[in-house]
């Protein structure tokens, strides 16, 4: 049987009998394919978005709760990209990452891999732990995320035949964040749990390093700046450092300290990074001005100590600060995780440095 109305207007229709009973429209219109309704919601935000979102789903649209007398019914289009392809995809990324990690790591401890094959086998230590720490950071998202019921990617690493080897990897999630606790926890929950490598990394590491003189020949090359959280494992591990040296850094600490790098990037309160994730989830609206605060910082920092923090700030801006609000964002975060957000200030200030790398001479 054929409706009488068109297409638009049969959605609308549809989707005012959807939410009967969980919101009471008083108005409703149309705009760039958003259905946005004014009323009242009729019972508990949580319960509404999970009802809502368990009739609505199946047909393509999700419900998104901005106060109570704001509803918007989003439609969803089919994703047509990489993200679908098969886990071939995953694997192979991982393998390409693999190779030119250790690859780097060969180089870095002078080995000649183009020469001397067998060589690159020295570049283990390092891809290993590195690899490590950046997949358990990304499965601590895809666990979280799927414990929230959100549908995600299983992680894609990313080769780099420079540098370190990697620009890093990441998941990408599917479906809509439901509330503003799982926001929360997924953005946390990286972070967390790649530390839990990359603190024994470090000691581990650091057990196996090398006393070097300042000025001696092994003392060329790159000079990494000392997280907070870095000389404190330092000092623990290895005590005072004598005046006039300096360690040389075994490749399995170098990996760990280039997790809390990694740590530190992924916790600025910017877009949709994992601080911008847990700002959001903290400040509502308002993370917006926060990530306007961090990204001065990051300019002034640039400015003042490193260069690459312009580039990271620039990416920031090209990327965009915004962050998209969960299904149901009207309930607020309770106390104990407003808590561990701000503490999660106080992690990035303990594993960030405003001069991570700079030349050293002999």
């Amino acid at each position: 049987m054929a409706s009488w109305l068109n297409p638009e207007e049969d959605a609308v229709f549809f989707l005012e009998r959807e939410v009967a009973g969980v919101f009471a429209i008083s108005e409703g219109r149309l705009l760039d394919g958003t259905v946005r309704f004014k009323g009242r919601l009729l019972i508990d935000p949580g319960k509404a978005v999970a009802e809502l979102t368990e009739r609505l789903a199946p047909h393509g649209y999700y419900p998104m709760l901005q106060d109570e007398e704001d509803l918007a019914i989003l439609r969803v289009m089919p994703e047509k990209s990489l993200f679908r392809s098969g886990l071939w995809v995953n694997i192979l990324l991982f393998l390409a990452t693999l190779t030119t990690t250790v690859f780097v790591g060969a180089i870095n401890r002078g080995a000649h891999p183009l020469a001397d094959p067998w060589s690159i086998v020295q570049g283990l230590p390092f891809a290993v732990t590195l690899l490590l720490i950046l997949g358990i950071h990304e499965f601590g998202h895809y666990f979280t995320a799927r414990r929230y019921g959100i549908t995600v990617t299983l992680p894609y690493f990313i080769p780099a035949p420079v540098g370190l080897g990697t620009f890093g990897a990441f998941i990408k999630m599917k479906s809509p964040v439901t509330d503003r606790r799982a926001l929360f926890d997924v953005g946390i929950a990286g972070p967390l749990a790649g530390l839990c490598v990359a603190l024994p990394a470090i000691v581990v590491g650091l057990r196996w390093s090398k006393l070097i003189l300042t000025g001696s020949d092994e003392h060329a090359g790159i000079a990494l700046g000392t997280p907070l959280l870095f000389s404190l494992l330092q000092w623990l591990t290895l005590g005072p450092i004598p005046q006039g040296g300096d360690v040389l850094l075994h490749p399995v600490a170098f990996a760990g300290w280039i997790g809390l790098f990694v740590t530190a990037l992924n916790l600025l309160p910017i877009g949709q990074l994992d601080g911008g994730h847990i700002a959001y989830a903290l400040v509502g609206k308002r993370h917006r001005m926060v990530a306007i605060c961090a990204l001065l910082v990051l300019v002034g920092m640039g400015i003042a100590y490193w260069p690459g923090w312009l580039f990271w700030a620039s990416l920031s801006l090209i990327l965009g600060l915004k962050h998209p609000p969960p299904l149901n964002d009207v309930t607020r975060l309770d106390e104990r995780r407003r808590l561990v957000g701000f503490a999660s200030l106080l992690l990035l200030l303990s594993v960030i440095t405003p001069s991570p790398f700079n030349l050293s001479e002999s």
